[in-house]
């Protein structure tokens, strides 16, 4: 049921991606959607992969030094090792992740997000972050976490795919709402402001494709994080986030077009 749902002669924002970082679950219009894409803009394979590491390193500091054991990754896109429960896992077999996206596709491909651990779980649930009752509501919701402890809520590269009219801001406070204190909140949010014509073209080229965006200013990222206590180094590129030396690839500025962060939900 779930293939014939999938509109194979439309590119998705997730297959472009899929494609661009390598994978193998995209479609020709997809391939082609992204050869354009990185025609007008040469850089947007490093942007990519750079906000792949950003999402790796934040969930690793999330297990590892703040000592996070449950996720809820809204957007989850499609598979692609390592998955968030994969890097908690690893190091904290007892960890729970909750996946959350609307995308036929993943739903088809979501044993790939399945396979964990004995000691841990995952659940996927199949919903649309514009209805965050929809994902509060969800029994998978539920069962997989614990209200009583601290969740990461990881919103990774889907927020530039909201518009003004949809109110990104309060769907992720609303998400982050029914989270204790001590949760967190893991971001990554598109921006044109380090290579503006360039970026503005690949946004063309996504708008020309029914994917219209939303990329922002420094300033309205803050605004997804107001309340809470940024971690250092606060709201910087994802390159620039807590950098681990592991990457090969000299990155400039100007070839991200991504803010990350990663705050703490206070008492």
């Amino acid at each position: 049921m779930c293939a014939e749902r999938i509109d194979t002669e439309i590119a998705h924002s997730a297959r472009i991606y899929d494609y661009i970082l390598g994978g193998k679950d995209h479609y020709p219009a997809d391939r082609e959607a992204g050869d354009a894409m990185a025609r007008e803009w040469p850089a947007l394979p490093v942007h990519m992969r750079a906000n792949r590491d950003f999402m790796n390193r934040a969930v690793r500091y999330l297990v590892e030094e703040a000592g996070i054991r449950q996720f809820l990754d809204i957007g989850s896109g499609i598979p692609t090792s390592p998955n968030i429960h994969e890097i908690a896992q690893s190091v904290a077999p007892e960890s729970r992740v909750v996946y959350v996206d609307n995308d036929p596709l993943v739903l088809a491909l979501s044993e790939g997000l399945m396979a964990s651990t004995p000691e841990g779980r995952t659940a996927y649930i199949e919903a649309d972050m514009l209805d965050p009752a929809a994902v509060l509501d969800a029994p998978a919701f539920r069962e997989s976490l614990d209200l009583g402890e601290p969740v990461a809520l990881t919103v990774i590269a889907i927020v530039h795919f909201l518009l003004d009219e949809h109110d990104a801001v309060g769907i992720v406070r609303r998400l982050l709402e029914p989270l204790p204190a001590g949760s967190y909140l893991a971001m990554s949010v598109g921006t044109a402001e380090f290579a503006p014509d360039e970026v503005g073209r690949v946004a063309r080229e996504y708008a020309a494709r029914g994917m219209p965006m939303r990329l922002r200013t420094h300033a309205e990222a803050e605004e997804f994080f107001t309340g809470l206590d940024l971690v250092e180094p606060g709201i910087v590129q994802v390159h620039k986030w807590r950098p681990d030396g592991t990457g090969t690839e000299v990155i400039r500025d100007e070839d991200i077009a991504m803010y990350g962060a990663v705050a703490h939900k206070p008492s």
